[in-house]
């Protein structure tokens, strides 16, 4: 299958370095118009006028993605020119890595503000505008640190989770208006990772290689609520499950019985992704309705 997004425009935050300059320079190879935001405007024009220079088109816009009323500037100074957006890659982020007992609530809420409610501005001010024209495609970047963990990112992790449940529900409610929201998983050497990994393994991590999945995910062929992982040319896709379980009861110690047949209840044969979480409270009915503790 060749992905052709030439009618698209795509707009990628975080796009002067790094995964957002991967991403901006394959939307556009592809053939999307491509808006590159950045906090910094000169770096952002710089990515803008290299795919330019290839062939391509592309404006730069800078402002935070922390900042909602900057952010809905930016979207009506796109549509205002190119008519519309069908593409969001939230892609902007930071670190504020310490284990949890050093971190201070302000690096905490921080990493928060940025990951979390910069997509979250990002993807209101085109969300709207997505659903009236009958298509969108909207990236959220998820993490590894998010979806596992990871020793001392907190913060960072929590706000990469956050945007795995923001993708369920939105991907819900869009889905109707042909506006589907995909998370990424990236595993890429940045400026975020440098010092963090031994070089030969960077090298490996080109962000290049990570950016074929945005191009699939901001396709007429994405799919809805995924979660593809991608790094050194690998994909995975990952999944929220949940097991079987046991229903053992409502009298009695059933804290007791819960410890005891843990292991039981973790086993993950038959385990699976619900489509909504009103049906993985229905499994528990079922169990219940289904009679005596297995």
């Amino acid at each position: 299958m060749n992905i052709d997004l030439s009618p698209r425009v795509a707009l990628v935050t975080g796009a002067a370095n790094g995964l957002g300059r991967a991403h901006a320079l394959d939307l556009a190879r592809h053939g999307a118009r491509v808006v590159v935001n950045d906090l910094d405007a000169a770096a952002a024009e710089a990515v803008a006028e290299e795919i330019r220079r290839a062939g391509g088109q592309a404006m730069a816009q800078a402002c935070s993605v922390t900042d909602f009323p900057a952010v809905q500037a930016m979207v009506a100074a796109v549509r205002g020119t190119w008519g519309r957006i069908d593409v969001l890659v939230n892609n902007a982020g930071i670190l504020r890595d310490k284990t949890f007992a050093k971190m201070a609530l302000e690096d905490f809420r921080l990493v928060l503000e940025v990951h979390l409610m910069g997509s979250v501005h990002c993807t209101k001010a085109v969300w709207d505008p997505m659903r009236e024209q009958g298509y969108g495609r909207i990236v959220l970047t998820t993490s590894s640190s998010g979806l596992w963990g990871n020793f001392g990112q907190s913060n960072y992790g929590a706000a990469k989770m956050a945007l795995v449940g923001l993708m369920q529900t939105l991907g819900l409610e869009g889905e109707r208006n042909n506006v589907r929201v995909n998370c990424l998983a990236p595993t890429a050497a940045t400026q975020m990772t440098q010092g963090l990994l031994p070089e030969p393994l960077l090298r490996e991590l080109d962000p290049a290689r990570v950016a074929p999945a945005v191009v699939f995910l901001a396709s007429d062929a994405a799919p809805n609520r995924a979660i593809v992982c991608a790094g050194a040319g690998s994909f995975a896709r990952a999944y929220v499950t949940a097991t079987r379980g046991l229903h053992l009861g409502i009298e009695g110690d059933v804290a007791g019985a819960l410890a005891e047949r843990f292991e039981a209840v973790s086993h993950r044969a038959g385990d699976q992704a619900f489509p909504n979480g009103l049906l993985q409270g229905q499994q528990e009915m079922t169990l219940r309705l289904g009679g005596a503790a297995d």
